[in-house]
């Protein structure tokens, strides 16, 4: 394999400061709003986008790879891919994967409307023409104007397809055909790649297998895509690993998944007490999460997975477990606090105490919560449809199942957010002595912990991001055990040693953790700045857009163009001699208001988006549709610039006009929509006083996890010469150790050797590492953004007071164009934040630093930097 990847090729046109094509509204809109695009899913999506339309990279029939995460929403993505596909013209999909069971939760997320996991909008369209999604047996006398998908299993279609049945899919159905084939668990397709080298050339492209039907399907047209998504393909293998040189589109690991935020921390609890009291021990620290939960007036139902070996032992623990249940009594949770000395339950019973929780109450709410109608058992595929259901919605409100009982059915294709405890209800080993290997049983189990790792959402403001954790670096908040999963075993150190190298090999788990104590210096804490000194910020809020009286200038500002179909001239000609000229194409610039006001209301009531009520919620000022059409502050003077045959470009019938106004409406609304920001961040910064803002923490620390080897070492303890520095020592750091990135100690070292020049004309400098003390927000969308530094000076000019707070921000490399909208704001802040006066004789300034990277950026962070000192 020589050259670039096909993500790598992508990566470098990133790297080189190009942009990748943004999502299209009329996609964004045609989803669900409830599930708002993640970065990484925007990354993905972008990355497609860019591929489609670039003919130097794209190889026809069209085959990629989405490697993405265990949990990472690559179902939302195959939803936003149809419905690109669809607006290109693609009309049928064929949708397989391995198992039934991911075949009944897809279905779900794509046909029904009524399920909380239901991907789409409420209502699908484009150009004002409403599009049904509709299951198909076959792709025979299709609707053209619907979303026509087939869903099977790998083995289904391979059956169907060699042993055709009446009404079923045949090869046929693909020979005329564009498709579209979305292939889900994709590994499960690389049977023969795996095999290749045990068969001829010949033998290997024309033996009759899944790998094989897939591709005789894929070839089958030029205009063909396939379109595979998995977590785990087994790229270590040679030939899948050539197989995908070129075909991986994103690479988005389990690792980064977490680093990211968007899963639980796992823990794994072991203790040497029967399995009756492991599994108690998860009920009450699930009990305990919902309190929590409640308590922050959160309705979350947090579950319980209980994993037996066999059917028959599940069977047999089941009614174990509910007899158990039925006859709970204060000793049984007394007794879980002396049997084991783990710190999770020894909280649970401090909160007990601190807050007054009757035991016998809590008893009683244990026995009604997983009494026997709240728990369920799901030990075979064979399970009921309705089990199967069960299962996948028990983020449902209406489902009040608590807890799990199962062999090993769930390990794929599981889709659940609210487990939040798994107990292994056996001890055995599988690791092989000779080789060493990590067993098969203990990488499913880890398996089934990484799909179990799914972040569960929840904030308590609009501060807070949802989907992400909060609590990382707050061991001490109540609310970090509502971002954890615990893995429950028995006392087993070699097990639990094989299974923490399983997770760290897949990523949801850190190898090497630290708890650090960050401590203020006492004399900073003793100085009248800390007692009596303000830090300012400003405030996240919703964006009532009660500023809004036009369109934007995106709008206003732009030729909106449109090409004629030449069906409009054919139809004009039809009654014009053949030399009439009405074939030649020209140029014409209208404006809105040069069509009939009569065609113009029309065309906007062909669209949902103008209804007046949805209109004025983007629009709040506007008074009618009358008003909207004849201002020049909205419609009226939008220009269109034609291009069509001269004939019909000189006198527009009024059918045309509609479909021209139709088009172009179209589009102004989904720049409206795109421009409406949910919230945005106030201009206005209020104080606050610092002793509120900067406190001593508890850190927990994942050392080298964000492959900065720097992170989780103190800048004293780095064996990196060019960093290392007594921070103890040095009056104006105000913490007494720096745990930061390579970048961020060296910023600190940059700081240390301007001191002596910031000395010379401020009375105060202290530099602040904000470990989640603070955050500021994007003027524009509301973003929240937390600046890794704070330097605050000020002096003393006659009788006024001058202190200005300088936000900055190190940054690695390859984060520089990914977070450029962070310096973008930065800059601003200078100009645009606002202050009120409080006192006479004090002055304050915000600044905002460009970022600091110690190889590209230091030139223009230290020209920015030195108009502080000279």
């Amino acid at each position: 394999m020589n050259g670039q990847t096909l993500e790598q090729k992508i990566t470098a046109f990133k790297e080189l400061g190009q942009t990748l094509p943004e999502i299209p509204e009329s996609i964004k809109s045609n989803l669900n709003s409830t599930f708002e695009l993640r970065p990484y899913q925007e990354e993905a999506f972008s990355r497609f986008l860019f591929y489609y339309n670039n003919q130097t990279i794209r190889q026809k029939p069209s085959q990629i790879l989405f490697h993405m995460a265990t949990g990472s929403g690559k179902t939302l993505i195959m939803a936003g891919l149809i419905l690109y596909l669809y607006e290109q013209g693609y009309r049928n999909f064929l949708f397989f994967v391995n198992s039934t069971n991911i075949i009944n939760k897809t279905r779900e997320n794509f046909l029904n409307p009524a399920s909380i996991k239901y991907l789409f909008a409420e209502s699908l369209s484009f150009s004002s023409k409403q599009v049904t999604v509709k299951e198909v047996d076959n792709f025979q006398a299709v609707n053209e104007d619907d979303i026509n998908i087939v869903f099977t299993t790998i083995q289904g279609l391979h059956s169907r397809l060699n042993t055709p049945r009446e009404n079923s899919l045949t090869y046929e159905d693909f020979s005329d055909k564009k498709i579209v084939l979305i292939s889900d668990e994709a590994h499960h397709i690389n049977a023969e790649t795996k095999r290749k080298k045990d068969l001829t050339k010949t033998l290997f492209e024309e033996v009759t297998s899944w790998e094989g039907t897939v591709n005789r399907i894929f070839r089958s047209n030029i205009e063909n895509l396939l379109l595979e998504f998995t977590a785990t393909a087994d790229l270590s293998n040679e030939d899948v690993a050539n197989k995908y040189f070129d075909k991986i589109l994103f690479d988005y690991s389990l690792k980064q998944f977490r680093l990211d935020g968007y899963s639980k921390e796992v823990k794994v609890l072991q203790a040497d007490i029967s399995n009756i009291d492991r599994a108690l021990q998860a009920c009450l620290l699930s009990q305990f999460r919902r309190k929590i939960f409640e308590k922050n007036r959160l309705h979350i139902k947090p579950v319980v997975l209980l994993k037996s070996k066999k059917i028959d032992d599940s069977k047999l623990f089941f009614d174990e477990f509910t007899d158990k249940i039925k006859t709970l009594k204060i000793s049984d949770i007394n007794k879980l606090n002396s049997a084991t000395a783990d710190n999770s339950i020894k909280e649970v019973f401090s909160y007990i105490k601190d807050n007054n929780i009757n035991i016998q109450s809590l008893v009683d709410e244990i026995k009604e919560d997983f009494s026997e109608d709240k728990c369920i058992v799901v030990n075979s595929k064979s399970e009921s449809e309705e089990k199967q259901i069960a299962v996948n919605t028990l983020e449902d409100p209406d489902n009040e199942y608590r807890a799990i009982f199962v062999v090993d059915m769930l390990n794929e294709g599981w889709d659940v957010l609210n487990l939040f405890d798994i107990v292994r209800l056996y001890n055995t080993r599988d690791k092989n002595t000779k080789t060493g290997q990590i067993g098969k049983t203990t990488i499913s189990e880890a398996q089934l912990i990484g799909r179990g790792a799914r972040y569960c959402p929840f904030s308590l403001d609009i501060t807070d991001p949802k989907f992400q954790r909060k609590y990382d670096e707050d061991i001490d908040n109540e609310l970090r055990i509502c971002e954890e999963l615990y893995y429950h075993s028995a006392y087993n150190p070699k097990y639990i040693h094989e299974l923490n190298e399983a997770l760290h090999e897949m990523g949801i788990k850190p190898k090497e953790s630290r708890e650090i104590q960050l401590d203020l210096k006492f004399d900073f804490k003793e100085s009248d700045f800390y007692n009596n000194g303000l830090v300012f910020l400003n405030q996240k809020i919703e964006n009532d857009r009660k500023d809004i009286f036009s369109l934007p200038t995106t709008i206003t500002k732009q030729t909106h163009k449109v090409r004629l179909q030449t069906g409009y001239g054919i139809a004009t000609a039809i009654f014009e001699s053949e030399d009439s000229g009405n074939r030649t194409y020209k140029i014409k610039d209208f404006k809105i208001s040069d069509f009939d006001n009569r065609v113009v209301r029309k065309a906007l009531s062909k669209l949902d988006f103008y209804h007046f009520n949805n209109l004025k919620s983007f629009l709040p000022n506007i008074q009618s549709i009358s008003e909207f059409i004849i201002s020049e502050d909205y419609l009226k003077n939008v220009s269109i610039e034609l291009e069509g045959p001269e004939s019909v470009l000189n006198e527009l019938r009024p059918e045309v006009e509609l479909k021209i106004l139709i088009e172009v409406l179209e589009k102004v609304s989904h720049t409206i929509s795109s421009e409406n920001v949910e919230f945005k961040g106030t201009k206005k910064f209020e104080p606050y006083y610092i002793k509120k803002k900067l406190k001593n923490k508890r850190l927990n620390i994942y050392v080298n996890d964000s492959g900065d080897q720097e992170y989780g070492i103190g800048q004293n303890e780095t064996r990196n010469t060019e960093l290392k520095m007594d921070l103890s020592e040095k009056d104006w750091y105000v913490f007494n150790e720096n745990y930061g990135t390579s970048e961020e100690k060296y910023l600190v070292r940059y700081i240390d050797k301007m001191y002596e020049k910031l000395k010379e004309k401020y009375d105060t400098v202290y530099l602040v590492r904000n470990e989640k003390h603070f955050q500021i927000f994007n003027f524009q969308d509301g973003r929240p953004f937390e600046p890794d530094f704070l330097l605050f000076l000020s002096k003393k000019e006659q009788d006024i007071s001058i202190q200005y707070q300088v936000f900055i921000e190190p940054k690695g490399e390859h984060l520089i164009q990914t977070d450029k909208w962070k310096e973008d704001f930065l800059k601003e802040l200078k100009d645009q934040h606002k202050i009120e006066v409080l006192w006479k004789n004090k002055d304050f300034n915000i600044l905002g630093m460009p970022f600091y990277n110690e190889r590209i950026k230091k030139q223009e962070f230290d020209d920015s930097f030195k108009t502080l000192v000279e």
